[in-house]
């Protein structure tokens, strides 16, 4: 019995022994393939062992028994399911997790077409934004404003409708930053505009976003004058799975969203779609929306992995009322207070008829087709191409015409609170009695037709009588119109990607597009009138029209609009494309050189149904080719781990807009027709460490011979712009963007960016009206902007964030943004004389955006997650101007009243208060 009892006390010190020993420590790192991924959460499948990565992508679990399996989770990537067997302790190495819907390592891999800066690699500087960022912290903001704690960046939401903000690089407009989706340049080929509302589903299918500031890496001819957006969707071979989204916000807005993908299946096919559904009421008053989105991706990859194809439609049809009208700060004082002015306040909308209705909207659809080949010809040779097609259609309401010389938002047409009354519109226009300032009047028919009809003027000459019927040049009576903006277009890109050695690629290839717009005006709303007559078309004068058009969005883009009765202006703009680039590459561990060069010809064509005769020659024009181009290089070197330098310089001769090229909305090409020249320089150093990465850039941008037109913004000219010529800026200035992991728990990102942006000599200007006619007898004007600072962007901001970890993948975080050295749009009529004052700064301001997240895994394997997102915007709710389209010092009107120092005769939009929005989403 002793014998016995004896080896049962040995085996059960063995088994003690061994189950001591099979504890132990698995440790590893987990990577997307070019970088570490903090956060990432670690556990041990069966169990409730579980961790998260450390800021270097380090994890550390402990492990009660002697094998297993770990599962790997991240937002954006597939999960990983990894075995491990433990003795004390192993290490698993680095995992590399696979891209989902948040990275760019798998299309930079597949599409050498779209051009992704690498860290340490690409001289240039860059700021990546990552999927799981977007989802969290984009929240009811518009897509454009993620990039606001990036440095040299300014996102104003403008006039405040939804989809109508916009960004500036370095002091540079939008207009003059390439957005690149998926290798597709998308800035409109006439203007170089574009128009977030028509994007406004593309944070719901981007994977990353990289902003490249100045030059960029771009091979392809494109006029990266601030800097360059890429896009980059997600792909149809994802991991299984999808999601479902919901999101609820100030002013009832209210998102909703579901996606499915299939993954890869065995036959190498796989699909991914999407469809969200945006609505809301508007921050600003009178700015209602509602928007779709939809995506759809299907792929296929052959066995032998040479050909991976990816087809995409995607698109977003919407609609949102606007407040388009700038108006002084004393008018938001007067429907708020002096010290505390109403900034919701909207000048263009009111109630018809018991609904709410806005003179101003703009509607849209603009999908997208797209068909990405990339072909691996061999082991050192790559073809990659991107054929694109879209088809954009509608455009945005305005008012037209007048009411005894008074424009629809003449106070003789506001209620007591502010509101246009639509109603004493509608009854005027349809022969009912009003009063204007205390005066009644009636109108009357028009004598031969026996109707109540509306023209474009503004009605300068009074109501007429049934014996002396109107003459429509001076008399008019208000209608709501819409100026469509339509086009289609077709491009393609080739990349032709050969490596010489392990350290040598060449790239050459090919880009061309075809562009059509579409511009023409239409009725939406006689406003109780009969009928509405015209008589600018040439070919068929006086016309009396009666049809009258939606301003909702077609979901059939492919429907003809021949019939549709147009007024004022019908034309088109043709663009044609062709670009030819290559680009020169070494690289090795520390040293990366590249030479870049590209050459386009870009001609355009006018032709005008209205403006000439159908047998003058002026109606339909040649097409003005005109030869542009570009050469960049840089190099970057890594001292060693931790350190790095670069250096790149480039020179482009851009081609101006369609507007430079046909001034005055004529087909006459502009005698002094110029391309635009910039020359960059920009340097930069980088740092990386365990606990701290930062990068510090400086740069200088001269831009000569630009051409800009500029809407005026006097309101006794509506519809009208100013052209100017020959203007010269230099922005030159410094940046600093860096984070640091201070405890595993605790993360701080921050930035910082002071520019020097000014025009240097002088510049011409000419001003219009609305129908395109000079005003001053058509005398150009000479502007004085020598050393006058560039407005419409702060030329100092800097930003501090911070990411706390209360519990395990429950984050708190906050983050301060603060712009100063604000100045206003340039007022031609302000530097007329060498002694101006330059340009209006507005007050600096500072917000506070802050949220709270947890994301709960959920399924047997944890492989699942319900993500809880709370954002709170504008946290201390300030006042603030965001920008300002005039220049009136308040030393100019010493007896006026002053706001925060600025004159009250200004016309500004002042930013949102505070907004907030809670979100909900499951992830299978």
């Amino acid at each position: 019995m002793k014998k016995m009892k004896n080896w049962l006390l040995t085996g059960l010190f063995f088994m003690i022994v061994s189950t001591v020993f099979s504890q132990g420590k698995v440790t590893g790192t987990i990577t997307d393939g070019t970088g570490s991924l903090p956060g990432a959460n670690v556990l041990i499948k069966g169990s409730s062992a579980a961790t998260s990565t450390d800021f270097d992508g380090k994890f550390t679990i402990e492990s009660s028994t002697s094998t297993g399996e770990i599962v790997i989770s991240y937002l954006g990537y597939q999960s990983q399911t990894v075995k491990f067997t433990v003795n004390g302790s192993t290490n698993l190495g680095t995992i590399v997790l696979a891209s989902n819907s948040n990275e760019l390592s798998e299309i930079v891999v597949k599409s050498t077409v779209v051009d992704i800066a690498k860290d340490r690699k690409t001289p240039v500087a860059v700021s990546t934004i990552k999927a799981a960022e977007i989802q969290e912290k984009l929240g009811n903001q518009e897509l454009p404003e993620i990039l606001k704690s990036t440095p040299s960046v300014y996102v104003t939401k403008s006039g405040g409708g939804f989809g109508d903000s916009r960004i500036n690089i370095r002091g540079f407009s939008q207009n003059n930053i390439a957005v690149m989706v998926n290798g597709m340049p998308v800035n409109d080929m006439e203007n170089g505009a574009v128009y977030w509302s028509n994007w406004a589903g593309l944070s719901d299918v981007t994977s990353a976003l990289q902003v490249q500031r100045g030059l960029g890496s771009s091979k392809l001819a494109i006029a990266s004058v601030g800097g360059t957006m890429n896009y980059v969707t997600k792909a149809s071979d994802l991991k299984q799975g999808g999601t479902v989204g919901t999101s609820l916000g100030n002013d009832n807005y209210f998102k909703s969203n579901v996606s499915y993908n299939t993954g890869k299946l065995e036959s190498g096919f796989s699909a991914s779609i999407l469809y969200s559904h945006t609505q809301g009421d508007g921050y600003v008053d009178g700015t209602k929306f509602n928007g779709d989105n939809y995506y759809i991706g299907l792929g296929y990859t052959t066995k032998n992995d040479k050909h991976d194809f990816q087809l995409t439609i995607t698109g977003a049809p919407q609609w949102h009322d606007q407040r388009s009208t700038f108006i002084t700060i004393a008018q938001y004082q007067k429907y708020g207070s002096v010290d505390d002015p109403n900034i919701k306040y909207n000048s263009d909308w009111g109630y018809k008829n018991g609904q709410s209705f806005n003179m101003t909207r703009n509607y849209y659809h603009k999908p997208i087709v797209s068909l990405n080949w990339d072909y691996k010809i061999n082991e050192t040779s790559k073809l990659s191409t991107v054929a694109y097609v879209s088809f954009g259609r509608g455009g945005g309401s305005r008012a037209a015409g007048g009411i005894r010389g008074l424009n629809y938002n003449n106070d003789a047409f506001r209620t007591a609170d502010g509101l246009i009354d639509y109603d004493k519109i509608v009854a005027y226009n349809s022969g009912q009695p009003i009063t204007i300032n205390g005066t009644s009047y009636t109108r009357l028919t028009n004598g031969a037709s026996g109707q109540f009809q509306n023209s474009v003027s503004t009605g300068r000459t009074g109501a007429g009588t049934a014996t002396s019927p109107y003459v429509y040049n001076n008399t008019s009576g208000i209608s709501q119109i819409s100026s469509v903006n339509s086009h289609n277009w077709y491009g393609a890109i080739v990349n032709f990607d050969k490596k010489f050695s392990d350290h040598l690629t060449w790239d050459l290839g090919i880009d061309v597009r075809g562009y059509k717009g579409i511009h023409y005006q239409n009725v939406n709303n006689l406003l109780g009138a009969d009928s509405y007559i015209d008589n600018l078309d040439t070919n068929n004068p006086n016309r009396v029209l009666t049809g009258t058009y939606s301003t909702y969005p077609a979901w059939n883009v492919f429907k003809s609009t021949d019939s549709e009765q147009k007024i004022n202006f019908y034309n088109d703009g043709d663009v044609r494309w062709y670009g030819g680039f290559t680009q020169l590459e070494y690289s090795n561990d520390n040293l990366t050189v590249f030479v870049q060069g590209a050459l386009s010809q870009q001609g355009f064509k006018r032709v005008d149904y209205f403006k000439y005769l159908s047998s003058n020659p002026l109606s339909s024009t040649d097409y003005e080719n005109i030869l542009g181009g570009n050469v960049k290089g840089g190099a970057n070197y890594n001292i060693n781990d931790q350190h790095n330098v670069y250096f790149n310089t480039g020179y482009y001769s851009k081609q101006p807009f369609f507007n430079a090229v046909y001034p005055n909305n004529a087909s006459l090409v502009n005698g002094n027709l110029t391309n635009e020249k910039i020359f960059g320089l920009e340097a930069g150093y980088g740092f990386r460490s365990r606990i701290f990465n930062a990068t510090v850039n400086v740069y200088r941008t001269s831009w000569k011979d630009r051409y800009q037109r500029s809407n005026d913004g006097d309101a006794s000219n509506p519809g009208g712009y100013y052209d100017f010529s020959g203007i010269t800026e230099i922005h030159s200035g410094i940046e600093f963007e860096g984070n640091a992991k201070v405890t595993d728990k605790l993360k701080i990102n921050g930035m910082f960016s002071i520019g020097d942006w000014k025009y240097d000599g002088t510049s011409t200007s000419n001003r219009y009206d609305s129908a395109n006619n000079p005003i001053g007898g058509g005398t150009t004007t000479t502007l004085y902007l020598d050393g006058v600072k560039v407005g419409d962007a702060a030329q100092l901001t800097a930003a501090v964030g911070a990411t706390y970890e209360i519990l395990t993948r429950f984050n708190i975080d906050a983050n301060y943004n603060y712009n100063d050295k604000l100045y206003a749009a340039i007022s031609p009529g302000n530097f007329t004389s060498a002694t101006n004052r330059g340009s209006l700064q507005l007050p600096s301001y500072g917000l506070v955006d802050a949220g709270l997240s947890y994301k709960w895994l959920v399924g047997k394997q944890k492989s699942n997650s319900v993500g809880f997102r709370l954002n709170v915007n504008n946290v201390f709710d300030y006042t603030y101007i965001a920008e300002a389209k005039t220049n009136f010092f308040a030393a100019d009107y010493p007896t006026q009243p002053t706001y925060k120092g600025i004159s009250t005769n200004n016309q500004v939009y002042f930013g949102f208060g505070r907004t907030w929005n809670f979100s909900l989403r499951y992830d299978f």
